[in-house]
Parts: structure tokens; sequence; C-alpha cells
């Protein structure tokens, strides 16, 4: 089906437990040179703001973390129309002070994945700038939206992304801790910098879902805990992610929009 008559400003990737956005929103298919993306996109209204919904996994969460096809779904994303991005996820935290049901809202992210592909560009010298992975007119969006709803939510934080499907170690949780990091994650990674390889502004909006297997002697993580949580606080993340839809801003002054002024693209982007 053609793209250019199903157009969306912002796109929502929900996470695991997070699988529906928009009520009465048009399912689209699109195909990518990298294949099919994770599901059809939901495309829908909120307040006034064209959304495109995907979720991650899948809607009945058939693709683990490492099986996602993430550069599919960016393309599809951008190919709609879509340049910035809300990001919702669950993590595990690493400080004791992010009890579960904790939304943080990170501003540095750590590569811990192997084997996944992380790029677009595997011709010529295409180096995108990537110091501050997430886009801070977007991190400011959800912050305001937590505020306005009487949700806290943390600012700032390092997300250490793990490759999985398996839970850390303790060994691995405490050093994860020791390095001063702040939550961990399966799916992060390479999610964050292909959007940056195609200019879109990326917020990751993590939900604390447990205490990994390192802060507390004793303490470990499962499956099970995870989803528990995580649909205990569904309407929560969702009414913030709504609302940072309808404040961001429509113009991107952000150093995302032009994160690919100077380099010489071996395709042309959607």
């Amino acid at each position: 089906m053609s793209t250019r008559t199903h157009r969306a400003e912002i796109g929502v990737i929900g996470g695991s437990g997070f699988y529906e956005l928009l009520t009465g929103a048009e399912h689209i298919e699109v195909t990518t040179p990298y294949g099919e993306p994770s599901h059809p996109l939901a495309v829908g209204d909120v307040g006034g703001r064209r959304v495109a919904f995907l979720p991650r996994h899948g809607a009945d969460h058939r693709f683990p973390p490492h099986r996602i096809n993430y550069r599919a779904n960016l393309w599809a994303l951008r190919s709609l129309g879509v340049r910035r991005i809300l990001a919702p996820c669950a993590v595990g935290s690493l400080r004791p002070e992010l009890g579960p049901g904790s939304l943080v809202v990170p501003d540095q992210i750590v590569d811990r994945t192997s084997g996944r592909i992380q790029t677009y560009y595997d011709t010529g010298a295409v180096h995108v700038p990537f110091a501050d992975p997430y886009c801070q007119e977007g991190r400011t969006a959800v912050l305001k939206s937590a505020s306005s709803l009487g949700a806290e939510a943390h600012d700032g934080g390092t997300m250490v992304v793990v490759e999985g499907p398996r839970f850390s170690s303790r060994a691995e949780s405490q050093w994860y801790a020791a390095a001063g990091w702040s939550l961990i994650n399966m799916t992060g990674h390479p999610e964050a910098v292909l959007a940056r390889e195609l200019a879109l502004c990326y917020t990751a909006v993590a939900l604390v879902t447990d205490h990994d297997a390192g802060v507390q002697q004793g303490e470990s993580v499962d499956q099970e805990t995870v989803f528990r949580v995580f649909r205990a606080n569904i309407d929560r993340l969702r009414d913030v992610i709504v609302g940072a839809a309808r404040l961001l801003p429509e113009d991107r002054t952000c150093p995302c929009a032009t994160a690919l002024e100077g380099l010489s693209l071996p395709f042309e982007l959607p």
C-alpha cells in the first residue's frame, strides 16, 4: 500500500506489554528494503497530532529482543513521515532508589549487545554523532507530560542494553551497577542509533519493573514479574506518552534533525 496517503509525524514504539495505543486507528502494511516491520503500523490522531504506533515485539510478543527487525521498524516509521519517536520500554533498575513502578527518562546509553545489525550504512564513510543519544526536545516533553499528570519521572540516567533474552547473572548486574549505570534493558540498542542514522528524534521512556539481579543479595528477576509490574502501570505510562505527543514542538530545532548534514549517504532516505 502506498505510504503517501497515510502520513504521521510522531511514532510510538511500544515495548513489552505495551501493544496498543490508538483506538479507531487504520492499520497500514509497510514494506521496507530490510524486510517486514514487527507489525502493521496503526495510524491515528492524538490531540490533533498524527501518530503511528508500532509494537516492538509484535502484537503477540512473537519477536524476542535479539530477533526484532529494528532496521525495518525504524525505516517503516520514517517512510510514513515520522520524524519524532517516543519509545516506552520495560527496564530493570540498578539503583535502590529506582524501585518497581518508577518512570525514568534516560539521557545516556551503553551497548553491551553482540551480533545485532546496528547500522544502515555498510558502504562509504557515514559516521553519525551519537554523544547524546536521546532527543532533548523529546525528553523535555515527556518530563512535562509526567509532571502535569502528577506522575513523577526521574530526569536522566544511563541505560545499559544487553543481548538477552536471558536476564543478567548477579555478578553482571553488580558490575553494571558499580559502573554507575542506572537501568538495564534488552531493546534500546540498536533502536536508538538506527533512529539517529535516519535523523529521527528518539526518546526512551523507561518503566522500572524490577531490581535486576544484583542490587540486593537474594533478589532476582523473572519474566512473570516483569509483565505483571508493567501491566499494573500501563495506564499511567500510556497517559504520559499521549501527553508527550501533544507537547512535542511541531518544528524540530534539535541536533537530531541535522545529524546527517555534510554526510554523503549511499542511498536516498524515504
